[in-house]
């Protein structure tokens, strides 16, 4: 039988701060990736007419990469705390959350770095 209070069982479980903050940053870059999506789709549009030339001459525009590389990184993000989100409600072993979450946190931004560096290769190649 186990006589301690709620508050006594809870104590050590880690706080509930944080939950607030991952759910606005989910708002947050949601909302930001419906208007990067629209612009992404014009960039995608413009892929199946234009040749590479034409297409390193759009991406080297300074708002251009700016807004590819916001997108890859929030896009990312986004994502990763989705997948958080349900690594953390519908798996039970404490051990395998702390390994999934960190797993799936090094790799979407291992995976946003790439994005970030085929980006400038293309943007600095030569011809």
């Amino acid at each position: 039988m186990d006589y301690r209070t709620p508050l006594a069982k809870a104590q050590g479980l880690g706080s509930a701060k944080s939950g607030t903050q991952h759910w606005w940053m989910q708002r947050v870059t949601a909302v930001a990736l419906i208007f990067l999506s629209f612009w992404l789709i014009l960039f995608i549009q413009q892929l199946f007419h234009a040749s590479y030339p034409e297409i390193k001459k759009w991406l080297v525009e300074p708002l251009n990469f700016t807004l590819l590389i916001t997108w890859v990184f929030v896009g990312f993000y986004h994502a990763a705390l989705g997948l958080q989100v349900i690594i953390e409600d519908y798996l039970s072993p404490e051990w395998l959350k702390i390994v999934l979450i960190w797993g799936i946190k090094l790799a979407f931004l291992g995976t946003a770095i790439m994005g970030l560096v085929y980006t400038i290769r293309i943007a600095i190649s030569v011809g």
